[in-house]
């Protein structure tokens, strides 16, 4: 129940085409009231369908125009859930109209995009959030673990963030002859059991798509600035990222700016590969000690005959990472905290991924400007 004392945050959703994990989380939480959903009129017909589903599900107003919408509903937030490449045109817009911005990962496969945007929101005084899993529960206790000293002064971190979800045929087992798989078609094809993380147009590598999360977790735990990178990407796994030329598996080895060193291996690595939804782990050491994070835990394991292929065996339990996340923004709005992922810390997070993919490309160790 909304507190009768704070504001009730009035939202409009900009395009809800991928996930509709980020506009029910925000519809969730008392503080926060959906309003309207819209986006441009021309886009493709499969868009204005998801969008008026969801619309329709909330029973809420459809609009085909998004500078109308910012006219008509008098929202104080935009949520954005489009394809990548939109998310920060569809930003900036609603900072241009007054409204503070909770966009979904990733902030944009553009660096210079996100530096756009970046530099928007901080000469406009609003709120920007990129979603983020920081308030998972078992980063909250390394945090707090790191925070007490319970390792010493940290020196080096690895992250393994390894997806157990499909991206379309194995590697190599389309026919000689075969077309190449397009994008956009697997994409909606995999909409269906939520694999289609890098929907758009434009091919994403498992790096763009899913980098933010470890590295925000490496960003939350570290405190410091990357200064330089060495990276190698490949495409091992999956056939649509052979034939669209982007990574489903890369290595990261980084310097930050305060001499802590660390690692990435990240990657999409296929359904059959884990029983949960993926290996994703990460390794601390300090001066006194060393601590490892299982991501998914707690959890339980529910395993029970003719269970259902696509249906998670182990279950996150105590997970209220989504409502921490928009008690965060409220508090932010309300008092101008911090946020635990704002657009700033965002810009910077894509620019190590640009590098990341310099040096994969290149060969070479890329300082990150």
């Amino acid at each position: 129940m909304a507190d009768p004392g704070k504001k009730t945050y009035r939202v409009l959703v900009l395009s809800v085409i991928k996930h509709a994990y980020l506009p029910d989380a925000v519809a969730a939480h008392p503080r926060f009231a959906l309003v309207a959903v819209a986006d441009d009129a021309l886009r493709p017909d499969w868009t204005h369908e998801r969008n008026q589903k969801y619309a329709d599900m909330h029973a809420i107003p459809y609009c085909r125009n998004v500078e109308e919408a910012f006219r008509n509903f008098d929202c104080d937030i935009a949520v954005i859930s489009s394809e990548a490449e939109r998310h920060c045109d569809l930003a900036m817009r609603a900072v241009r109209a007054g409204l503070h911005i909770i966009v979904d990962k990733p902030l944009s496969p553009d660096v210079q995009e996100c530096q756009s945007l970046s530099e928007l929101i901080k000469q406009s005084g609003l709120k920007g959030m990129v979603w983020n899993r920081n308030f998972l529960p078992a980063l909250i206790e390394a945090r707090l673990a790191l925070s007490e000293g319970a390792i010493g002064d940290l020196l080096a971190v690895h992250c393994d963030f390894y997806f157990s979800k499909d991206a379309g045929p194995p590697k190599e087992t389309e026919t000689m002859g075969s077309p190449p798989i397009d994008w956009l078609d697997r994409q909606l094809e995999a909409h269906a059991d939520g694999s289609d993380g890098g929907v758009g147009t434009q091919p994403m590598g498992e790096l763009q798509i899913e980098g933010i999360y470890p590295l925000a977790y490496i960003n939350s735990i570290c405190s410091s600035p990357f200064e330089r990178v060495v990276a190698s990407t490949a495409t091992h796994f999956h056939q649509a990222n052979v034939d669209n030329q982007v990574d489903d598996l890369a290595a990261l080895s980084f310097v930050l700016e305060n001499g802590v060193i660390g690692s990435l291996a990240i990657g999409r690595i296929g359904a059959a590969s884990h029983p949960d939804i993926g290996e994703i782990k990460l390794h601390l050491i300090g001066t006194r000690g060393a601590l490892v994070v299982s991501e998914a835990r707690p959890e339980v394991g529910l395993h029970y005959k003719d269970q259902p292929k696509n249906e998670f065996k182990n279950i996150r339990i105590d997970n209220d990472n989504d409502f921490l996340l928009m008690d965060a923004f409220a508090d932010a709005l309300d008092c101008g905290t911090e946020l635990p992922l704002d657009i700033e810390t965002a810009c910077n997070i894509a620019r190590i991924i640009d590098a990341a993919q310099i040096s994969a490309n290149e060969g070479r160790e890329v300082k990150i400007s």
